[in-house]
């Protein structure tokens, strides 16, 4: 994308709001309360600092140098640790990102729904004679083939409507941060949720006082954390990416731990666990709108107002939130129909794929890819809306194997770091790890923790007797492994690879 021009290059700002709609989650925050109460905040500081601190700075250092490579981490992970094992790794990253799109467009319909009535009412929805779960079908490959037809017009359509997205994704948290501020100045710093040494340490839902119960949980604020890496696919379209990706990735990196935290926090001004979150009306899925809506009561009791304006108020920012819940998965989806994809396909060897499927169309979209794509991804939602109860399984199993196959690939891209920095040829223009002693240390530290939190992913439902999970959340990532070792082993018996490329799919 050499020809770009300036102007249509993605800015420091539009970077850092595309960030923020494809992989915040403020929903997060409040899922922790909830789950935690003030004892999340501890984990989600841990975890940021064990993990998301240091491989957002080793993903800043990989944009830097590959700046002008257009195959994401498949080309960090190539110029680090060789092409077969960066194949293998990225193919996994892949069908991870695939199989999310199934499930992202069915909670992107929920969302929608919630907006306009208030509550999820997606099983009452019906087009012609067919049943609820088959119209979300339908509509869920629409909104896909919509998101996918704008998408291949060029990336400038991704990143200004996924910039577009991020403002109100960035927008409801500083809503959420003001407004619970206001409460607290005028409660002359009173918590509605008292804080104590030992509500920082304890939960008070008795869910999450077992040891494994914390530990899920501690796995929990870890993955929420995961993503960053999908930006690697937009790297060569960024302006001046040597320094604009480092920043983006430090400056999203900081807002994001930030916000989580002090999310966490606030919502003790407002709310009282006990009060509010221990009926048996409350759960995951509505927690967000409880507490969202319970702010708008507590907001207006403290500027006097009366109890009528109070739900009123509640309501008006429950739907706001239902708002930025559907352009946050807005957002997502068109950055996720592009990225993983054309990381994978503007990666590899040319030769290992069929030429259709490398061809840029002339917005340089991997269009056929990414309709490929959308069949596949389509298919499956056929099959699962219109499947009956053996579909039903099936996309229980994918969902299963989804669940580390995610953030397997975080094992490559922390494990390759050493090695890429050992590289003595590559152009370094932002260095944050200037000792390779430290360079190992954090790195090993970093991929133990991840290697924790997907082996607890794993045995976690063997503890429940729930082996049938356990077992497709183990194979999962072995499975997508072993069809790209495959695959690139065929290759290599088929000497495809044998013969130098006429010309360079990209630069690293």
């Amino acid at each position: 994308m050499d020809s770009q021009s300036s102007n249509t290059k993605i800015k420091l700002g539009a970077l850092v709001l595309m960030i923020f709609s494809s992989i915040f989650g403020f929903s997060n925050s409040l899922t922790a309360f909830y789950q935690m109460g003030y004892a999340s905040i501890i984990w989600y500081i841990v975890t940021a600092v064990l993990f998301f601190l240091p491989s957002a700075l080793m993903f800043a250092e990989y944009g830097a140098s590959f700046k002008a490579a257009r195959g994401g981490i498949f080309s960090w992970l190539r110029g680090s640790i060789g092409e077969k094992p960066a194949f293998i790794g990225t193919f996994i990253w892949l069908a991870a990102w695939v199989i999310w799109l199934v499930s992202s467009t069915q909670f992107f319909l929920v969302s929608v729904s919630t907006m306009i009535s208030g509550h999820d009412q997606t099983q009452t929805w019906h087009l012609f004679d067919l049943s609820a779960n088959q119209t979300l079908g339908i509509l869920e490959i629409v909104f896909l083939c919509i998101v996918t037809l704008i998408a291949s017009q060029g990336i400038d359509k991704i990143a200004k409507i996924s910039s577009f997205c991020g403002i109100f994704t960035l927008g409801i948290s500083i809503i959420f941060i003001l407004a619970s501020l206001l409460v607290w100045i005028l409660g002359h710093g009173q918590l509605a949720e008292p804080m104590t040494a030992t509500s920082l340490i304890h939960s008070p839902n008795t869910a999450f006082v077992s040891p494994i119960a914390v530990i899920s949980f501690i796995v929990y604020a870890l993955f929420a954390y995961g993503g960053l890496e999908t930006m690697a696919g937009v790297i060569d379209s960024v302006d001046q990416p040597e320094r604009t990706f480092p920043c983006a990735m430090i400056i999203a990196m900081f807002l994001m731990t930030f916000i989580y935290i002090a999310v966490i926090f606030l919502c003790g001004v407002c709310t009282n666990w006990q009060a509010v979150l221990s009926g048996k009306k409350v759960d995951l899925a509505n927690v967000e709108y409880v507490l969202i809506n319970n702010m708008g009561l507590v907001t207006a009791q403290k500027l006097g107002l009366s109890h009528a304006v109070g739900v009123m108020l509640g309501k008006a920012f429950a739907r706001f939130t239902a708002l930025t819940d559907v352009l946050g998965g807005l957002g997502a989806a068109f950055v996720m129909t592009y990225s993983p994809i054309k990381s994978f396909i503007e990666g590899c060897d040319p030769r290992l794929l069929p030429k259709k499927l490398t061809a840029m169309n002339k917005y340089q979209m991997p269009s056929f890819a990414m309709w490929i794509q959308v069949i596949i991804v389509s298919v499956i939602i056929l099959f699962v809306s219109f499947g009956g109860n053996a579909a039903g399984r099936f996309y229980t199993i994918l969902t299963d194997m989804m669940n580390v196959s995610s953030s397997a690939p975080y094992l490559f891209l922390v494990g390759a770091f050493p090695f890429f920095k050992m590289k003595k040829n590559l152009e370094r223009p932002f260095v944050f790890y200037k000792n390779m002693t430290v360079t190992w240390i954090v790195s090993m530290i970093v991929w133990l923790v991840l290697a924790v939190g997907i082996i607890f992913t794993c045995i976690e439902p063997i503890l429940e007797h729930d082996y049938a999970t356990a077992f497709w959340t183990a194979i999962g990532p072995l499975a997508f492994g072993v069809v790209a070792w495959i695959y690139y082993s065929w290759a290599e018996h088929k000497h495809v690879l044998d013969d130098k490329p006429a010309a360079e799919s990209n630069n690293d």
